[in-house]
């Protein structure tokens, strides 16, 4: 991504009384032709110049006639994005910190190591700035290209074509297949249909046929009355009767009973269900929409889906491209996703590093989105600070995807614990806090032999 965003020209402001120090400092840095470097020896004639907009101000804390403390506060009021280095001659550790707690980048002392720490620390400050440029540019692309609500993220041409279908399948009433690998995001399509359709104020209901037993899918479809069967102690209203006026999504189709397809297809052509035990039909308005990861044709060939409700269900067909095809989008969801992680979990703003952009780049995503989101999610947990490396990127081996084979959330939580009880030797109670777990949550874990510990004591 680095062609998106041109050479950064940076502009550092020096504020120091001492006039031989101030040119040896802007000396070093303007080496740099990159560099801008304005010199002050006055904190007002400095102060004159903030609406400039310095991306890096180093700051002597000591100055005559003003404190260092409030020309920092001054400096936080009005450029809140540059970063302020303090420099002075008094090595005060716990000045350093106090003056960190209050907004500065960091500290350097003005010693024999001054020049090494200085140039340092200031390409490490101009990576965060060009990374953060960076950011804000996807973000823009983001916005320019996006049109179809929160959570669907991409600007290839095969997920704009996906999108100008949706649009076109909004617009009708017309059912419609979503087909596509595991995890490049069909209920997301489904949803986004239904949001832009005329029946967006009605309800939208999604009903995974895998995730519910094939003996209790037709009550959960069609509804039942008490009594209708043991354990039915209760009358309950199934998700057609749910989506009246609306839109139903049955996902994985392809995977219903077929003995359950022909009491599907006669409710979508009479129109009405009919709970199990009942004896009256209720009328319904209901938009199908349906998905799968299977070929349903071939499905119909084997005989493992009725040709008559394929036809039926057939409508406007969407197809949704691996996320291996869709080049930058992979970056673009990324840091969406790292972003909507690090709000929801009140972490600080992370941002992916070059080379981990590029590791990401490099995956193929047999799991698609759903992998990308998972991997992401965990690096910003692993990350040391607010700079995600490649070594934080740890990608699963390589499955079939249309093996089913998935990892759950329980799974991914339990890697990441036992990351953390190997790198700070199966402390437990440091983990726990470190993870804002209960202690009890890995204990638990341990006795489950979720998480393995490779020592013979651990800190409890």
């Amino acid at each position: 991504m680095s062609e998106l965003v041109p050479k950064l020209r940076s502009r550092i402001f020096i504020l120091e009384d001492d006039l031989w120090y101030s040119q040896f400092l802007s000396y070093h840095l303007s080496l740099n032709p990159d560099h801008e470097v304005q010199v002050f020896n006055a904190a007002d004639d400095f102060l004159d110049h903030l609406h400039e907009k310095p991306n890096i101000i180093t700051l002597d804390y000591y100055l005559p006639g003003s404190s260092g403390e409030i020309v920092l506060n001054k400096i936080m009021e009005k450029c809140p994005d540059t970063y302020i280095l303090i420099v002075s001659g008094q090595e005060d550790i716990s000045k350093a910190v106090d003056l960190i707690k209050q907004g500065a980048y960091d500290y350097i002392a003005k010693n024999s190591e001054t020049k090494e720490r200085l140039w340092s620390i200031v390409e490490k400050i101009k990576q965060h700035i060009s990374l953060k440029q960076e950011i804000e540019e996807l973000r823009k692309e983001v916005k320019q290209k996006y049109t179809l609500g929160k959570e669907l993220v991409g600007s290839s041409a095969p997920i704009q074509k996906v999108f100008t279908l949706v649009e076109k399948a909004a617009g009708s009433n017309i059912n419609v297949t979503i087909t596509g690998e595991t995890g490049t995001g069909k209920e997301l399509i489904a949803k986004s249909i239904h949001q832009h359709s005329a029946r967006s104020k009605k309800p939208f209901v999604a009903v995974n046929v895998t995730a519910i037993p094939h003996e209790l899918l037709e009550s959960e479809l069609f509804g039942h009355e008490k009594g209708a069967f043991t354990g039915a102690i209760n009358q309950h209203t199934g998700k057609f009767e749910e989506a009246n006026g609306g839109t139903l999504f049955l996902d994985e189709i392809g995977e219903m009973d077929i003995n359950l397809q022909s009491k599907l297809l006669r409710v979508l052509q009479e129109r009405e269900v009919t709970r199990i035990g009942g004896k009256g039909a209720t009328p319904i308005d209901v938009r199908i929409l349906t998905a799968t990861h299977k070929n349903l044709l071939e499905q119909v060939r084997k005989g493992r889906f009725r040709e008559d409700l394929y036809y039926r269900l057939l409508g406007f067909q969407i197809h949704l491209p691996p996320l291996r095809e869709r080049g930058h989008d992979i970056l673009l969801i990324a840091n969406k996703v790292l972003q909507d992680f690090c709000q929801q979990n009140n972490f600080k703003a992370k941002t992916l590093s070059g080379e981990a952009q590029k590791k990401l780049l490099q995956h193929s995503y047999p799991g698609n989105v759903r992998e990308l989101k998972a991997i992401v999610e965990l690096a910003a947990v692993l990350a040391e600070n607010d700079i995600i490396n490649a070594d934080d990127m740890q990608l699963p081996e390589q499955v079939n995807a249309d093996s089913g084979e998935e990892r759950t959330l329980d799974e991914h939580i339990a890697e990441i614990v036992q990351r953390y009880l190997d790198k700070y030797n199966y402390n437990v109670l440091y983990v726990a806090d470190k993870l804002k777990v209960g202690k009890s949550t890995i204990y638990r874990m341990i006795q489950k032999n979720e998480v393995i510990i490779r020592k013979t004591n651990i800190i409890i």
